[in-house]
């Protein structure tokens, strides 16, 4: 299957430039089982495999006179880039919050071509699951399984190694071309929250039980 996109020749917006470290300590949970996250997918999703994902963005670029490609290992691809349906917005690694909130993923962005806006899809051929590895700080991302209240299943950029907590199924709409993520961990799908309010307002978390809303609703981008 192929997907139609216009291509977007360039965008224009302005980065906070600021980048405090963010937390290298990997994630602590146990990995989960492979094919966990399998079952109850709705109908006319199909999930993206790898090897599937650079056809279905064919024309789906965006062009960067800085961009910096490099050269991969055959398992990554990227860097990419997620755009929310709702906002508009591309998603970003809060690279300067501090203490637990660092890494944050917040679709709040114009602006992609910098690497708080930049990931890598590394896929593992085993279990089928891919990882999102933050072209700004290096690190993987995670769902705070063990965070409370609005901050529960929050994806945050601040992991050395891929667990159960970094691994994600990527799915595809048919009809429409949208993308969604699951996360391997809970099962859940990753919902941008349009009415929080604050630092975490479009926060991206692992909560949905299926991506029956625009809220779960991306576009994937490369980079070139």
């Amino acid at each position: 299957m192929r997907r139609n996109v216009a291509v977007i020749a360039s965008i224009c917006g302005l980065l906070a430039a600021s980048a405090l470290g963010a937390s290298t300590s990997a994630s602590a949970a146990p990995g989960s089982a492979p094919g966990a996250a399998t079952a109850g997918v709705p109908e006319g999703w199909e999930e993206v495999e790898r090897g599937d994902l650079e056809e279905l963005l064919n024309g789906s670029t965006l062009s960067s006179p800085a961009a910096d490609v490099g050269a991969q290992a055959d398992f990554e691809e990227g860097p990419l880039a997620l755009q929310s349906t709702v906002t508009e917005l591309f998603v970003t690694s809060e690279l300067s919050y501090t203490g637990t909130n660092t890494g944050a993923l917040r679709a709040r962005s114009d602006w992609v071509y910098g690497g708080w806006e930049q990931y890598y899809f590394v896929w593992d051929e085993e279990t089928g699951t891919l990882a999102l590895r933050n072209q700004g700080n290096g690190l993987y991302v995670a769902v705070e399984k063990n965070f409370t209240g609005d901050r529960q299943n929050l994806l945050r950029a601040r992991s050395t190694g891929i667990g159960g907590w970094e691994r994600f199924r990527l799915y595809i709409e048919t009809d429409t071309g949208e993308y969604a993520l699951r996360s391997e961990l809970n099962g859940l799908w990753v919902t941008m929250e349009y009415n929080f309010d604050g630092q975490f307002q479009y926060a991206l978390r692992a909560r949905s039980a299926e991506p029956n809303g625009s809220w779960e609703w991306f576009d994937i981008y490369e980079v070139i």
